[in-house]
C-alpha cells in the first residue's frame, strides 16, 4: 500500500512514531559494544592434527611399547593403602626422569620388595637407597631427592603426596611433567598435558606448536591453547609410546610411519 493514490491528490503522510534502534558496534580497544556478544576469534591450531592422531592411534592400537606396560601407573602396588600407592607413583615419576621406563620399573621392584613407604625411605640410609635405585639417570641427586621429599611429606602432608601441581613443584626433585602425571595417575584429575622429551619432540615435529618451542615447559604452554581438554589426559602415553617405538629422537622410521606425508619433518629423513 502507498501513501499515495493514484490520479488523486495526495494526502498528508501519516507521521509515525520513530522507533530507537540498538546497534552493535565491534569492540575497539579491548571494549564491547553495549549488548553486544564478544567477537570470537578462533584459536590457531594445526591444519592436519586431527588426521596426524588419528593415525597415531592406529599405530598405538597394540599397546606394546615400554610405557604401556612400565609407565608409573604400572609400578606402584596396588595392594597397599591409597595414600602408599600415591607415594609410590610420585616416587616412580621422580625416578624416571631421564631414564628408560624398563630402568625404572626395575628400581620400583627393588624398592617395593623392602616396603616402599615414607618411613621405609626415611629409615633406610643413602648408600643403600643407592644401590636400589641405581642405574636410573642421575641417581646420586635422586637419592638426595628422594629422601627430602619423603621428609616434606612426613612433616607436612601425613605421609600422603600433595593434591595440586603448585604444591608437588614445589617439592626437590619433582618438576611439571611429573607433577601433571601425578595428578592424574595418582589423584584421578587432569591438570595440564605431561610433557616429556618424547612429546616435546614430536609435537615440533608435527608443527603442533604455532612456533618452534625449546623446552617441554613451552611445549605444554603452546598445546594447552589448542588441544581440547578432553585429549590431554590421553596425549601424553599415547606420544611417548610413538616416540619409543616410531617417531625415535634419532633416525626416526619415517618410511613406516602413517603420518609420513603429514610431517613437515619426514621431509627431512
Amino acid at each position: 500500500m502507498t501513501l499515495f493514490a493514484e490520479g488523486r491528490q495526495s494526502h498528508k503522510p501519516v507521521k509515525r512514531p520513530w522507533k530507537r534502534l540498538r546497534v552493535a558496534y565491534e569492540a575497539s580497544n579491548g571494549e564491547e559494544g553495549a549488548g553486544a556478544e564478544p567477537l570470537r576469534v578462533p584459536a590457531w591450531e594445526p591444519p592436519d592434527w586431527q588426521r596426524q592422531l588419528a593415525n597415531i592411534r592406529t599405530m598405538r592400537s597394540q599397546k606394546d611399547a615400554p610405557v604401556d606396560q612400565l609407565g608409573a601407573e604400572h609400578c606402584y602396588d596396588t595392594s597397599v593403602p591409597p595414600k602408599v600407592q600415591r607415594y609410590q607413583v610420585l616416587l616412580s615419576l621422580m625416578l624416571s626422569s631421564q631414564t628408560k621406563d624398563q630402568v625404572t620399573a626395575g628400581a620400583m621392584k627393588r624398592l617395593r620388595a623392602r616396603g616402599l613407604t615414607v618411613d621405609s625411605i626415611l629409615q633406610t640410609d643413602d648408600s643403600t637407597l643407592g644401590q636400589l635405585i641405581y642405574p636410573v639417570g642421575f641417581w646420586r641427586s635422586k637419592v638426595k631427592f628422594i629422601k627430602q621429599t619423603s621428609a616434606i611429606l612426613q612433616q607436612h602432608y601425613d605421609g600422603d603426596i600433595p593434591a595440586s601441581v603448585a604444591e608437588l613443584v614445589a617439592l626437590p626433585g619433582v618438576g611439571p611433567k611429573m607433577a601433571h602425571l601425578a595428578m592424574a595417575v595418582a589423584w584421578g584429575s587432569v591438570s595440564g598435558i605431561a610433557v616429556d622429551t618424547h612429546v616435546h619432540r614430536i609435537a615440533n615435529r608435527l608443527g603442533w606448536t604455532k612456533k618452534a618451542t625449546k623446552s617441554p615447559e613451552k611445549t605444554r604452554e603452546a598445546l594447552e591453547e589448542w588441544l581440547p581438554r578432553e585429549l590431554w589426559g590421553e596425549i601424553n602415553g599415547l606420544l611417548v609410546g610413538f616416540g619409543q617405538q616410531t617417531c625415535l629422537p634419532v633416525h626416526p622410521r619415517c618410511q613406516t610411519c602413517l603420518n609420513r606425508a603429514l610431517c613437515p619433518a619426514a621431509q627431512g629423513f
